[in-house]
């Protein structure tokens, strides 16, 4: 049975350095939740927390109604019911796929015939049984990490934690994996809390996405919402490739104008709003030469349907349903 998690005013110090700063955090039961953020955002020490690897210097955290930590007491990581997936696979080098499997459930006190049953149906659901009798050395990495999720699935936790899962896999088979890995945790329905600093993989998996700066949640949203409205102009700057313009270079005042590049549009001159840049890169994306622009002392990045050169002086307009400001 999958549970809902709380987290409450976490708080955390490395080195006298505040890590997490009096952090909230509530996942739904069933939810997919990725942690976005870049490296010493805390995403990795708020999972760690979560997980029982790590004690937090003050705050709860709750999961499925029972506070596995707090003021009163602390719930060892291995009676949290917690799986969880690393980016090295952690598997058993001398066992096969099932012995893998079976091994973790062997201390819950489950008869053989239970455990029998699980590794039964999580190598059916990770379409492993061919390979029962393979050794990790034997397996592709995409295989052994279908392993490590698969032995996660076979002790039913209450909530799985994935922290950087495909970043040992080739963008290619990244993106497969990806799929296939969703598509098992959400067959069984679990909760999940998703470790990345890869925006584009969070968009995919999540059903809201939280973006980490310095120990602290920026903004908590679906993907969408944080696509449509970023919330202040680091968010915009994190999420999809965007810029964010600051208004003092129209001499407008405070705020940010958050540029998205598949908004540019060839200069109108009817248009209220006309930008000028000097190209300073360029890149062929396919359908269109993603630009990089230096206005004033900003680098915007827009998609063009034509080549340019670098160092030639470009004007685009944006459409005006398509302007968002943000505060910094």
């Amino acid at each position: 049975m999958t549970a809902e998690l709380f987290c409450r005013g976490l708080t955390k110090y490395l080195g006298g350095r505040p890590i997490l700063q009096a952090l909230d955090l509530d996942v739904k039961a069933g939810e997919v939740v990725s942690l976005l953020g870049a490296s010493g955002s805390g995403k990795t020490t708020l999972l760690r927390c979560i997980a029982g690897l790590m004690d937090p210097d003050a705050g709860t955290i709750t999961l499925d109604g029972k506070t596995v930590f707090g003021d009163t007491q602390t719930v060892p990581a291995e009676k949290r019911r917690i799986g969880m997936v690393f980016q090295d696979y952690a598997l058993w080098p001398h066992m096969t796929v099932a012995g893998n499997l079976s091994f973790a459930l062997q201390s819950q006190n489950l008869t053989a015939g239970e455990i029998r049953s699980r590794v039964e149906h999580a190598l059916e659901l990770a379409r492993l049984v061919p390979l029962r009798d393979r050794h990790p050395s034997e397996l592709s990495g995409g295989q052994q990490q279908r392993v490590a999720i698969a032995r996660c699935i076979a002790a039913r936790p209450s909530l799985m934690l994935f922290d950087e899962p495909l970043s040992n896999l080739d963008a290619a088979l990244r993106e497969d994996m990806r799929t296939e890995m969703m598509d098992l945790v959400r067959h069984e329905g679990l909760t999940v809390v998703y470790v990345t600093h890869d925006q584009s993989e969070a968009m995919a998996v999540s059903d809201r996405i939280a973006v980490m700066r310095n120990g602290i949640l920026a903004q908590f949203a679906s993907p969408q919402e944080l696509y449509d409205r970023p919330a202040n102009a680091f968010v915009a700057g994190f999420i999809g490739g965007f810029s964010a313009l600051p208004m003092v270079e129209f001499a407008t005042g405070d705020g940010y104008l958050v540029i998205r590049p598949e908004d540019a549009r060839p200069a109108d001159v009817t248009s209220d709003m006309i930008l000028t840049g000097r190209i300073t890169a360029r890149a062929f994306q396919g359908r269109c030469w993603r630009l990089t622009l230096e206005i004033g002392n900003t680098r915007v990045k827009i998609d063009w349907p034509s080549d340019v050169s670098v160092g030639q002086t470009l004007s685009f307009s944006l459409p005006s349903d398509r302007r968002l400001i943000v505060n910094h």
